[in-house]
């Protein structure tokens, strides 16, 4: 269903940046971070983004193909527990993402019902009447929330396209990202300018990821790594099954 697609279309649009600034072989240098070639740093931090068991990402901008300026919100972890919104910009709504364990919960506003599902989005808002839609992980018709809300996923794109980027890294000054010191390195590919900015102490985390040019204009920030997911769900009298939103029995996949 399109909501469904939108929300995971989105989410997914934040890993896509990950991929493309973090590649290479590892290497396990162990001079300061600051003095390590380019390459040494994104190997670095793309080892550790791959070693966390959760994290917060905020990702801004014109992620989508089309342009569209998106913000996501997620907390996700291994354990494809989620929780956050994806906001498709001024007045094309937005839809809260709660996933915990085998149940879905999710919360599109009456902006995105109107603009993304324009034949029948006020019936199913009606149906709703701002109470979350509940599903289980096994439906078909929500998999790529699913997808989308496991940091597996996330790492399993991460892991498998490391060496498929191209273009050479170059390194920047030092400088500071939310208070946090980071060392910027930065890549081309596809006419795409992508720069990861790497904390110079702990683990070397990246604290923020940008992408600019060729119609793209977008950043993510990550946060609260190996914190967890917040454990809050609707109540029973906040959800609607979402077979009586949808009018048939749920899909298995």
């Amino acid at each position: 269903m399109t909501k469904q697609r939108t929300a995971a279309r989105a989410a997914a649009c934040a890993s896509v940046v990950v991929l493309a600034v973090a590649g290479g072989t590892a290497a396990h240098a162990d001079d300061d971070i600051e003095s390590l070639p380019a390459e040494q740093i994104a190997d670095r931090s793309r080892e550790a983004l791959l070693d966390v068991r959760s994290v917060h990402l905020r990702a801004q901008g014109d992620l989508g193909k089309d342009r569209t300026p998106m913000t996501v919100d997620l907390t996700l972890d291994r354990d494809g527990n989620c929780a956050g919104s994806v906001d498709l910009g001024t007045d094309q709504g937005s839809v809260e993402i709660i996933k915990r364990g085998d149940a879905v919960w999710l919360k599109p506003d009456a902006d995105f019902w109107k603009n993304q599902v324009p034949i029948g989005g006020a019936a199913f808002d009606a149906v709703l009447a701002g109470r979350f839609m509940k599903g289980e992980a096994s439906d078909s018709r929500l998999g790529p929330v699913v997808q989308a809300c496991d940091l597996d996923t996330f790492r399993e794109l991460v892991s498998d396209n490391s060496g498929t980027a191209t273009g050479t890294f170059t390194k920047g000054k030092v400088t500071t990202v939310d208070g946090v010191r980071t060392v910027p390195v930065t890549r081309t590919v596809h006419d795409q300018r992508l720069t990861a900015y790497v904390d110079t102490e702990g683990e070397h985390l990246p604290v923020r990821i940008t992408v600019a040019g060729d119609g793209a204009d977008a950043a993510v920030d990550f946060s609260g790594f190996d914190k967890p997911v917040p454990t809050a769900t609707p109540p029973a009298d906040d959800t609607v099954d979402v077979s009586a939103v949808l009018g048939r029995a749920p899909s298995q996949s």
